[in-house]
């Protein structure tokens, strides 16, 4: 659809909207007021189980700035900082976790022993703390303007609620560098102990991906194998897209244990290469100077990929796909930034080769330090970047 025709489509549907919400007005002020019982969508019986996570329908119409008041800039170190009370809190917040500990630990009910991408997957929406959601009701098979508004809404807050790290917090955060002193400590180490140390490091942020991931309209309908697919190829790029908001440009830094690091810090994991080639994707990214809109919808877009391996319904997943790349459209349309959309889905190439470069290497170390691997690995790590013939070569080992 070109540009003049998806304009005029849009404007069509705007007049349609206005002349229904005229209507609803003009039915609600000639109606007595009455209490008005908590939402329920029409497709969902009163019986219906609470613990699917699912999102948020208003019962009216609304744009993303009217429902979510909140800071666009993408760059997490432009702005006043925050004081350092913000500072400390998130300080101590990185310096508690540990290997055995969960990242989970500002939300409610995660239990650490629940760590494979089904574990996680089945934790009810209400023992996170999470509200309940209504994904069903943000399907339709002609999308209106506040259904995609409503669809853009949704990710973004679930994008918000499961981010490690609030970008005023970062703000805080963004000259607290590591000292020579502390980077040689972390030089010093050996190969085998920095990779489980970073091994719990990605297991971290991978986990608030799965949270993402649950909360995105569509996702949790999909089917369960196909979920874990998804999560399985997806998530590692996620996270490296999420690396933007913890990347300072100013230094080539970015946010690891508490602090701001380069990449002489992990040079005990002899792979210099990859890291090299993580620090420069993320400097990238941040060069699009992407509102914190645009990276949940981006997010998302990375995530929900038809092409991935294994799928059992291919159709169904490129449906939930085809959503999220309308939603991404419309904001980039909103936005004036069209052109960006190009641009990212450049980035998605390099995300892939990416994750290919970090199985490589993963697949190099297991060769030197297989029992690493197999035993202080964080299982969820495993089971997401091990393949099925990787395991089992390290158990017959």
């Amino acid at each position: 659809m070109s540009k003049r025709q998806r304009d005029s489509l849009f404007a069509e549907v705007e007049r349609h909207q206005q002349q229904q919400q005229q209507q609803q007005r003009l039915q609600a002020s000639q109606a007595e007021p009455e209490s008005v019982p908590a939402y329920r969508p029409s497709k969902e019986p009163r019986g219906r189980p609470t613990h699917l996570i699912q999102p948020l329908v208003p019962t009216f119409p609304y744009t993303l700035d009217q429902e979510l008041n909140c800071s666009s800039e993408v760059h997490p170190y432009q702005g006043s900082a925050t004081g350092e009370a913000q500072a400390a809190a998130l300080t101590y917040r990185s310096s508690q976790r540990g290997g055995e500990s969960s990242s989970f630990s500002t939300l409610k009910g995660f239990d650490p022993r629940r760590s494979t991408p089904e574990a996680i997957l089945s934790i009810p929406g209400n023992e996170m703390g999470l509200r309940a959601f209504d994904t069903e009701g943000l399907f339709c098979p002609y999308p209106t303007s506040t259904h995609i508004e409503e669809l853009c809404a949704s990710i973004f807050r679930s994008h918000r609620e499961t981010n490690q790290y609030r970008v005023e917090e970062l703000q805080a955060l963004r000259w607290k560098i590591f000292s020579r002193e502390e980077v040689h400590a972390y030089q010093n180490k050996s190969m085998d102990e920095m990779w489980q140390h970073c091994a719990v490091r990605l297991t971290d942020a991978v986990q608030y991906v799965v949270e993402f991931a649950k909360r995105i309209p569509g996702f949790r309908q999909l089917g369960q194998n196909d979920q874990i697919a998804l999560l399985k190829s997806g998530s590692m790029e996620v996270v490296l897209v999420r690396m933007s908001r913890i990347f300072n440009t100013e230094n080539s830094t970015v946010f690891f244990d508490g602090k701001f690091a380069g990449t002489e810090l992990f040079k005990s994991l002899a792979c210099g290469d990859f890291i090299a080639s993580v620090f420069d994707f993320a400097h990238s990214l941040c060069a699009l100077r992407l509102t914190e809109q645009q990276v949940a919808l981006f997010s998302a877009l990375v995530l929900i990929n038809a092409d991935r391996p294994c799928l059992e319904d291919r159709d169904r997943v490129l449906r939930v796909r085809k959503d999220v790349e309308l939603a991404l459209s419309h904001i980039l349309h909103r936005d004036n930034q069209e052109s960006l959309l190009h641009k990212l889905y450049q980035k998605v190439a390099l995300l892939k080769n990416l994750c290919t470069l970090h199985i490589e290497k993963l697949r190099w170390f297991r060769q030197y330090y297989p029992l690493t691997v197999h035993s202080l690995f964080p299982p969820l790590y495993k089971e997401l970047f091990v393949s099925d013939t990787d395991i089992h070569t390290m158990v017959t080992l």
